[in-house]
């Protein structure tokens, strides 16, 4: 199988994997022959790729995981309910709601193999609570990957999926304006991490490291960032790891004023600000524990060739194994064949087909 962009597909196509909407909800089952109605209505959802069976690449076999894909439907549906409710202050109705959405949480905590690829965490082209959700599931895996135990993860992963909780209390023409914010639209966008540690500490239901979580994710260690102007260790670990996390996932998604970043692109601006927005540390653990092009995803090398993602090489996600089915310089498909980009340093990826 292979790794395609929905804008890519020209009808035909064989599913490799089901196709979920971001309710939950399957589109379309695998097995299913694409058409040019099906890719719209993939398009209208918010897919932007999918697994197509290719028997070029048989033998990458990227397993389809149903349980947390059923377990990130089923929190992505509770989210809006435990906002409403840790607004409304019905404590019975948020730890309810809080039970659900840990399942992910421990599932992911209980995992044995942690590294995934940063596409798989972004499947939807979408926004309000996808972003809280994204946010959340990275937390989680960079908890795991740090070593924390089970309830340090568990708390991690909740602040990441609350970091947000105060844009309820912002004007809905400032959250969904089309287009760049003013200065003090900014300055009123810059009070949401005050007003979500607040509706949190009121209800008496979080700990204070996830009250703090959400009150400082928007600092940077260069002591730029905002409400506080807090730096380096002024900030909370969860602080650190959530605001990683949720940049990467912002800057992953569309908006009204801006396309979105690549992968790759999101990647970078990561790993360009250690030192400066992130820790350190944590930008290391975010690069052991994600990979940035998955199994079967296209790509075009600096000299021309271009090929496939066959194989993951560990601790270095942007020095995959590739492999080649086309050459520029040919002038066409050729005989194919792997490169392992880390015996090729000379050799960069260039382009994502997407």
């Amino acid at each position: 199988m292979r790794l395609e962009f929905i804008k890519n597909l020209g009808g035909k196509e064989i599913l490799a994997r089901n196709i979920l909407s971001s309710d939950g909800n399957i589109l379309l089952k695998k097995g299913t022959k694409l058409t040019l109605n099906y890719i719209r209505q993939l398009e209208s959802n918010g897919v932007y790729l999918v697994y197509i069976k290719d028997d070029r690449f048989s033998n990458i076999d990227v397993k389809e995981n149903e349980e947390i894909d059923i377990l990130k439907s089923s929190t992505l549906k509770e989210i809006p309910f435990l906002f409403q409710n840790i607004l409304s202050g019905d404590k019975a109705e948020v730890k309810k709601s809080l039970r659900n959405i840990e399942s992910i949480i421990d599932y992911i905590s209980e995992e044995k193999n942690i590294n995934t690829n940063l596409y798989e965490v972004k499947v939807y082209d979408d926004y309000t609570y996808i972003h809280s959700l994204d946010t959340g599931i990275m937390a989680t895996y960079l908890g795991v990957k740090m070593g924390w135990n089970k309830e340090k993860v568990k708390e991690l992963g909740m602040c990441g999926m609350l970091h947000d909780i105060g844009k309820t209390k912002i004007p809905n023409e400032i959250i969904n304006k089309k287009g760049p914010l003013t200065d003090e639209e900014l300055e009123v966008i810059k009070k949401h991490p005050v007003y979500g540690s607040k509706i949190l500490k009121d209800r008496g239901l979080f700990s204070e490291s996830i009250i703090l979580g959400v009150l400082q994710h928007h600092e940077k260690i260069s002591g730029t960032g905002y409400p506080l102007g807090l730096r380096e260790n002024e900030i909370c670990d969860y602080a650190k790891i959530i605001s990683i996390c949720d940049v990467f996932t912002a800057v992953s998604a569309n908006r009204s004023y801006r396309n979105r970043f690549s992968p790759n692109e999101a990647y970078e601006l990561i790993l360009s600000n250690s030192g400066i927005m992130f820790e350190p540390q944590y930008v290391e653990k975010f690069k052991e524990c994600f990979s940035i092009y998955p199994l079967g995803c296209k790509i075009k090398l600096s000299n021309g060739l271009e090929g496939y993602v066959l194989e993951q090489n560990e601790n270095f996600p942007d020095r995959p194994i590739i492999r080649i089915t086309y050459d520029k310089n040919q002038k066409g498909n050729v005989y194919t064949c792997d490169m392992n980009l880390l015996d090729n340093p000379n050799i960069t990826i260039v382009d994502v087909f997407i």
